[in-house]
């Protein structure tokens, strides 16, 4: 019994023998794979660094156009004429836009009193040169230019003028039909002119060659195309408004005179502001004089 008794325990021996032997192999196996880990997460080698990580899906960013222009409608030059009068409502034609100009008529009582006002507050001033009208019944005023007069009477009516309008910066023509037609007065009128000066030809005739004239004698020019207010009423003078917006879209520029007239100032005052926000710019007489 006891030979039978040992001999079944060897092999039992043996057999546990047997079985832990694939155990312990797969241990080693799995330690050994759990050792070549670590050591590559503590210090990846180049191919490891080489790997590019998974692709991670982002919603691209919105593209953006280029910022919106707003588009200009083209330029208006703003003349206010005929100032220099007590009763004149100066504030709230400046009021309108601190890009309107004021042309000063040079034979008026508050010619220079208005002039320093103006210039005080940063607007643009002219001198409105009085000039001879084809309707000998019209009087100009006091000192006007005449085509009677010589070419030095001209000359000296004409600085005279523009002496009596501080600041001023160009000048414009007062009436004027007749004597703007006439090559030779103009001619005067230019040589008479400080350095530096534009003069803008207000056409209040037809036949002008003021602007002609300044040209050749490379004076800076430009020429008036509308007038707001021959007719002083609210409907013609939106009308003229649309006219003058109109040319400025087809031209890129346009010029418009009006007078210190209350329906004048008040459609300004509404209409100036919506064609601005339209796109219109409006700019000082200096800046559309070529």
């Amino acid at each position: 019994m006891a030979g039978r008794e040992g001999h079944q325990r060897t092999s039992f021996r043996t057999i546990a023998e047997l079985t832990l032997l694939p155990i312990a192999a797969l241990s080693l196996f799995f330690g050994w794979m759990s050792i070549r880990g670590v050591g590559r997460d503590v210090e990846p080698n180049a191919k490891a660094l080489a790997v590019e990580p998974a692709a991670v899906t982002r919603t691209p960013p919105k593209e953006r156009g280029p910022a919106p222009v707003k588009r200009s409608h083209g330029s208006i030059a703003l003349i206010i004429d005929d100032l220099g009068f007590d009763s004149q409502p100066l504030e709230r034609a400046m009021a309108i836009d601190p890009d309107i100009s004021f042309a000063i008529l040079p034979n008026s009582l508050r010619a220079a009193s208005f002039a320093e006002r103006l210039n005080a507050r940063g607007f643009e001033i002219l001198c409105h040169l009085p000039m001879e009208p084809m309707d000998s019944s019209v009087s100009p005023g006091d000192n006007a230019v005449l085509t009677s007069m010589s070419d030095s009477e001209i000359v000296t009516a004409t600085r005279g003028s523009v002496s009596r309008v501080p600041h001023a910066r160009g000048v414009n023509n007062h009436m004027g039909s007749r004597a703007t037609a006439d090559r030779r007065v103009m001619a005067s009128v230019m040589n008479a002119l400080p350095k530096d000066f534009y003069f803008i030809d207000s056409r209040t005739g037809a036949r002008s060659v003021a602007a002609t004239v300044a040209r050749e004698m490379n004076i800076r020019t430009a020429a008036r195309h509308v007038f707001l207010d021959d007719e002083k009423t609210e409907a013609a003078v939106r009308r003229q408004l649309r006219t003058l917006a109109r040319v400025a879209e087809e031209q890129g520029v346009a010029i418009g005179i009006g007078h210190p007239h209350e329906v004048t100032l008040r459609v300004l005052r509404e209409e100036v502001p919506r064609l601005r926000a339209r796109g219109f710019v409006f700019v000082r007489a200096s800046e559309v004089v070529r």
